[in-house]
């Protein structure tokens, strides 16, 4: 039988792999927050501040960090490494293998998973703020409309997105409407922070994200609205996120009446306003202006993006539904939780 060297290291010296796992999600939080202090790095990672003492300075006599009055930053040679490592890393903490067994359950396009769990560790979030971004990177063609849903998965999306994407003709435009939201997690402040952040061009969509249908009719017949509706509709790419079911209901100050149907349909998880249960049976679908379930299946490039383990649920749920062409970002936390039901 042959054993890889990683193979041979779990067996012969497990602590080495710990020791190197230690070390790479100090990097890698250090990467995603710098400058940061010593107290916030001890609290988020949950080490002693003995601990992380001895490895801030072992990591700074490496010369892979640098301190300062504002705190601790990479250097030029700790980036390199911790890109070097990222490989190794996902090999060793058996991610690789996660994202072929989640890919295959799911019978979807392609699943990445980021470590960590976002519920435990916000920062988490960032990191698959920037996966997104690479995914998005790998499959922007030369002219591009990108179609973006609201929450604070998608904003931390929108900070890692940077001035070289604006090399290709991009237009942000919001999925669907958002006013009642908290401001700076609407869809259209984070398609005007993507368009800023690439030096891109964005649509804003001023219109509620839920209507009746009388004044959805009156909506669509404005020409601006029209106009940015059919952009929508005509998107290249989608990114969005998936929500728990009742987090997202109370969000939207929904009616008793509508909030006991999806009580009563057991949903889990929400998406584009449609509210699925663990079958991933629609149970109730709002009224929005914006994309609906049925033009993803017209849309080449779908990315979801969701993490933490108490998300698994509502992302099962949704990807019972989803088109095979979904590319879901998730992170470790949900990837496990997913695979054990």
């Amino acid at each position: 039988m042959d054993f890889s060297l990683i193979d041979i290291q779990k067996r012969i010296l497990p602590d080495l792999l710990q020791v190197m796992q230690k070390r790479y999600l100090i990097l890698q939080y250090i990467n995603v927050m710098q400058p940061v202090g010593r107290r916030n790095l001890s609290v988020s990672l949950n080490l002693t501040e003995r601990v992380l003492r001895s490895e801030v300075e072992f990591l700074k006599d490496q010369n892979l960090i640098s301190m300062s009055g504002q705190g601790m930053t990479l250097t030029k040679e700790g980036k390199d490494i911790l890109e070097s490592l990222d490989s190794v890393m996902r090999d060793i903490m058996g991610i690789d293998r996660l994202e072929r067994q989640l890919q295959e359950r799911m019978g979807i396009r392609k699943v990445i998973v980021v470590p960590g769990d976002s519920d435990q560790s916000p920062w988490v979030k960032s990191e698959l703020g920037r996966a997104t971004a690479n995914s998005m990177k790998n499959l922007l063609q030369s002219k591009n409309i990108i179609a973006v849903t609201g929450g604070s998965t998608m904003a931390a999306v929108a900070e890692m997105l940077t001035p070289d994407f604006g090399e290709k003709d991009l237009l942000f435009v919001p999925a669907r409407g958002g006013i009642g939201e908290d401001v700076k997690n609407q869809a259209n402040t984070i398609c005007a922070i993507m368009a800023d952040n690439t030096n891109s061009r964005n649509r804003v969509f001023y219109v509620p994200d839920q209507v009746s249908s009388e004044v959805y009719k009156t909506f669509i017949k404005e020409p601006l609205i029209y106009e940015v509706w059919n952009l929508v509709k005509s998107a290249s790419m989608v990114l969005h996120g998936i929500g728990d079911a009742i987090t997202m209901a109370e969000r939207r100050n929904t009616s008793p009446e509508d909030l006991h149907k999806i009580l009563d349909g057991k949903a889990v998880g929400e998406a584009f306003g449609y509210y699925f249960n663990e079958a991933g049976e629609i149970v109730h679908k709002v009224l929005t202006i914006g994309l609906q379930m049925d033009d993803l299946n017209n849309i080449g490039d779908v990315i979801a993006v969701a993490g933490g383990a108490s998300k698994a649920k509502a992302i099962r749920a949704y990807m019972k539904q989803a088109p095979d062409s979904t590319i879901l970002i998730t992170d470790e936390g949900a990837a496990k939780t997913l695979l054990q039901g």
